[in-house]
């Protein structure tokens, strides 16, 4: 799909599962919604689901001008064929311009096969994108060479222009349920015989374990930890606070935590309420995925670690000596 004037307005992609939203989806409106001003086009929400009316209404609030609503019980849990071939029948039907995807599991699953069925690009797992005034395409952002570098992507060539966005880069836009759109209701086309592969069991501790992207609080270790065993103090912290446990890529590569923890250009961006760093020097590529959290503690012994210059509080002090501490506080208050 070479790029003309056929193609208009931004679309962002909500996904949901069991009836109820990933936050990324919504928080991606914000991005879209600067892109469309820019271009002077629609923000289009495209809401695929079962029983999801009110997050296509969330939808609006949140800044979107329309809502494409594909309300199916086939959509109640994700299915690769089912999301990408509606998605396909959308874009052939409204032909968009530029579609924003939450770099999710399941975005960075079916974002590269509608790209594919397209033949245009994706620019994947974006911590930034902007809009181009001097080209007149939208600029995604990626890490490249292992986090070392930055990489500005654009599609030049080609309509859509896609790119999956990884989850807490951007901050939710405001929430205002006076704000009128419109909501389009298309039918689902695809039929269960359509559906290749079945999800037989989905093992929700795990999953939910290590959801950083949606956590309010997180507590993070790196290499101040000296060694795996010592990430018990980590999640102790973590449990006190009813937050989630996060890594350093140095954890990571010392092999003391599994990836799916790590924080960072390499890893996971979050935006929690809370980011206690433990342990943690604070290298630029930690740093770029956590500075955007709303208030961050860092306890280190070494002074001057880089963590302290974007810590909002920092303790310098011994972490095997301040995390029972503040574990022993936490629950005195909770006990009050």
């Amino acid at each position: 799909m070479s790029a003309n004037i056929k193609n208009k307005n931004v679309w962002v992609f909500i996904e949901t599962e069991y009836g109820k939203e990933k936050k990324v989806g919504f928080e991606l409106l914000k991005p879209g919604r600067e892109i469309a001003d820019a271009v002077k086009q629609e923000l289009v929400a495209i809401v695929l689901g079962k029983d999801v009316k009110n997050v296509a209404a969330k939808a609006i609030a949140y800044g979107a001008d329309k809502v494409i609503l594909v309300d199916d019980p086939i959509f109640e849990r994700y299915s690769t064929d089912a999301v990408t071939d509606t998605l396909m029948d959308l874009i052939h039907k409204y032909n968009p311009d530029t579609i924003l995807i939450g770099a999710t599991i399941n975005g960075r699953d079916f974002g590269p096969r509608v790209a594919c069925r397209l033949k245009t690009g994706l620019t994947a797992d974006c911590t930034s994108i902007s809009y181009n005034e001097e080209t007149g395409n939208v600029k995604w952002t990626r890490p490249a060479f292992g986090g070392n570098l930055m990489a500005d992507i654009e599609c030049p060539n080609t309509r859509p222009q896609m790119g999956t966005v990884r989850p807490g880069v951007y901050k939710l836009p405001l929430f205002d349920e006076d704000k009128k759109g419109e909501i389009i209701e298309e039918e689902c086309k695809v039929s269960q015989s359509g559906i290749r592969t079945k999800i037989i069991e989905t093992i929700r501790e795990v999953t939910e374990n290590i959801n950083l992207e949606e956590a309010e609080i997180i507590v993070s270790g790196g290499r101040g930890l000296g060694k795996a065993e010592n990430f018990s103090y980590i999640r102790d912290l973590a449990k006190a606070l009813g937050g989630a446990v996060g890594s350093s890529r140095a954890a990571v590569d010392s092999g003391w935590i599994p990836h799916a923890h790590q924080v960072g250009q390499t890893g996971k961006t979050v935006a929690p309420k809370v980011y206690i760093a433990c342990g943690i020097s604070g290298a630029i590529q930690h740093l770029a995925g956590m500075s955007g959290s709303d208030t961050i503690i860092a306890i280190n012994k070494d002074k001057n670690a880089p963590i302290f210059e974007v810590a909002h509080y920092g303790i310098v002090g011994d972490l095997f000596e301040v995390i029972p501490e503040f574990i022993k506080e936490i629950e005195k208050y909770k006990n009050s």
